[in-house]
C-alpha cells in the first residue's frame, strides 16, 4: 500500500522540474514588452494585435499569453471576435517598467546574467567557486570585476538592486528605530535606492553612499538626482581604502557576497571607524538556525555560490561576525520580506 505522501511525490517533483519553464515564460514576456504594451494600450488586445505590435509570430505569442494566463499574470476574456488579453494587478504593479515598484530590471538581470551562471551549478558545487569564467569567459577571481565587466552590465545590476529596494527598502529601514543616527554611511550603496528610502523615512539624516568610483559615477548620472541634498558620495574600495567615521553604517546585501575571513576583515574596519555609541545595520536574507529554510534563502545561497565568494547565513552566524569585530547589543528582526 502507498501512502498519500508517496502518491503526491511525483507531482511535487514535476512542479520543481517545471520551475525553470515558469521563469523563462516570465523572462520572455518581460523582454518582449507584453506587460508594457497592455498597460499602454488601456484596453484588452488579441494575440494577433499583440504579436503584430511586438513583431513576433502569432502562434508563439498566443502560447506565451496563455502561459501567462495560467500564471495569473494575464487575464483572458473570450468574445465573439476571439480571446482578448489584459494585465492583472500583479503584472501592472511589478512587471511593467513604468511602475514605481517594477521588478522588470531585476528580472532582466536574472534572465541575461544569473540564469547563465546557474547553467553551471553542478560545476560550482564540484569546485566551490563562482562560474563567470564558464558563463562569460572572464576571470572569476574578482567577483565584482566580473559582475561589472561592462558599463551596461553594471547598469543592469544597479537597476536590478534598486528594484528590490523599491519593495523591501522601507521595511528593513523601519525594522529598528534609526532616528537617533544622523550621519550614516551606506557601504556598497550602489544606485542609492536604499539611501533615498532612508532620508525619506529619517528626514534628519544624511546618507553617504560609499562605493567604487565607476559605481558612484553611474549612480550620480542615472539614479540619484542632484536635488537629493541629503545624499552624498564617497569613492573607494572599502576593503583596501579607509572607511570614514560615522554614527551608523548600513551594509545591505554586502556580507553575503564574501567568505567569513573577508567579512571579519570588513567588520573590524567598520568597528574601528564607528563613532562611540554608533552602530551597524546589516540587511540580509536569514537562514533558519538549523538551515532548514526558508527555501528562498537557501536558493539565494546557491546563487552566492555561482556568482560570488559568499553565502547566506543564520542570525547566529552574523552575530558571531559582529561580536568578533567588537560590536555588542546585537538585535535581530525579520521583516517577512525577501
Amino acid at each position: 500500500m502507498s501512502s498519500t505522501e508517496d502518491l503526491d511525490y511525483p507531482k511535487t517533483i514535476l512542479q520543481y522540474n517545471s520551475g525553470f519553464l515558469v521563469s523563462k515564460v516570465i523572462f520572455t514576456a518581460c523582454e518582449l514588452g507584453v506587460f508594457d504594451l497592455l498597460l499602454e494600450s488601456g484596453e484588452p488586445l488579441s494575440s494577433d494585435a499583440i504579436a503584430t505590435r511586438l513583431g513576433t509570430s502569432t502562434t508563439g505569442m498566443e502560447r506565451l499569453l496563455d502561459a501567462c494566463v495560467g500564471l495569473k499574470l494575464l487575464a483572458v476574456e473570450l468574445t465573439q471576435e476571439g480571446a482578448l488579453y489584459r494585465n492583472t494587478e500583479i503584472s501592472n504593479i511589478y512587471l511593467t517598467k513604468s511602475s514605481p515598484k517594477s521588478q522588470y530590471h531585476i528580472i532582466m538581470y536574472y534572465s541575461n546574467t544569473v540564469y547563465l551562471c546557474w547553467h553551471y551549478l553542478a560545476d560550482a558545487v564540484r569546485e566551490g567557486k563562482n562560474q563567470y569564467e564558464r558563463a562569460f569567459g572572464i576571470s572569476s577571481k574578482d567577483p565584482f570585476g566580473a559582475m561589472y565587466r561592462s558599463e551596461e552590465e553594471m547598469l543592469k545590476f544597479m537597476a536590478g538592486q534598486n528594484s528590490v529596494w523599491s519593495i523591501c527598502g522601507r521595511d528593513v529601514l523601519a525594522a529598528f528605530d534609526l532616528s537617533s543616527f544622523t550621519q550614516i554611511y551606506d557601504l556598497g550603496g550602489g544606485g542609492g535606492a536604499l539611501a533615498r528610502e532612508c532620508v525619506s523615512l529619517y528626514p534628519n539624516s544624511t546618507v553617504t553612499i560609499y562605493d567604487l568610483p565607476k559605481v558612484v559615477r553611474v549612480a550620480k548620472e542615472q539614479f540619484v538626482p542632484p536635488e537629493e541634498c541629503q545624499i552624498a558620495f564617497h569613492e573607494g574600495d572599502f576593503f583596501n581604502d579607509s572607511i570614514p567615521e560615522a554614527e551608523l553604517y548600513i551594509l545591505s546585501k554586502i556580507l553575503h557576497d564574501w567568505d567569513d575571513d573577508k567579512c571579519r576583515q570588513l567588520m573590524a574596519k567598520v568597528y574601528n571607524a564607528c563613532k562611540p555609541g554608533g552602530g551597524v545595520l546589516l540587511v540580509e536574507s536569514l537562514l533558519n538556525e538549523d538551515k532548514s529554510g526558508p527555501l528562498e534563502t537557501q536558493l539565494y545561497s546557491m546563487n552566492m555560490l555561482v556568482q560570488t565568494e559568499g553565502k547566506e547565513r543564520t542570525a547566529a552566524e552574523y552575530s558571531k561576525l559582529l561580536e568578533a569585530a567588537g560590536f555588542g547589543e546585537i538585535q535581530v528582526k525579520r521583516t517577512g520580506k525577501l
